[in-house]
């Protein structure tokens, strides 16, 4: 796994600021993802989302897989354990759904990391409660390729 995915994200630059509409201030909607880079063997996607800032180390606020194999991760996922398109939402801040930046108004700006991981096989045998410890757990070996956006928030 030597080159990195390139993620390409509306409105979100790496390094910059979230928009509002991505966060529990906001709309609180996943946002899309544009990837380049994506390695042809690639059978499924992954998403997570961390804050970095948190007093809980690698604090996750969504982790989503199976999502279908392609150069795009589309905006606005609905909630629930099982998409439509057969991806799975797993056990984060949000629960079996994305969650936004949403910090303390008094603390302070947070920095969060969205890491894109390109797998060579669908995981279908990660239990319903599985969070991003056991999602990374179950893709070891399967990673073909990462991206990683990060942002801070407000």
């Amino acid at each position: 796994m030597e080159e990195m995915l390139r993620l390409v994200c509306p409105g979100l630059e790496n390094g910059g600021v979230f928009p509002k509409e991505y966060t529990g201030y906001g709309e609180d909607r996943s946002p899309e993802f544009r990837l380049e880079n994506l390695p042809p063997e690639t059978e499924a996607l992954a998403v997570t989302l961390e804050d970095l800032s948190h007093p809980v180390k690698g604090f996750t606020h969504w982790v989503a897989w199976n999502l279908p194999a392609g150069d795009r991760i589309p905006g606005n996922l609905l909630p629930g354990r099982k998409l439509p398109s057969g991806a799975r939402q797993g056990a984060a801040y949000g629960l079996f759904r994305y969650a936004g930046p949403k910090p303390p108004r008094c603390g302070g700006p947070h920095r969060y990391r969205f890491t894109v991981y390109a797998l060579d096989t669908l995981l279908p045998d990660l239990p319903l409660w599985a969070g991003k410890r056991a999602f990374l757990k179950g893709a070891a070996g399967h990673i073909l390729r990462k991206g990683i956006l990060t942002a801070q928030f407000p």
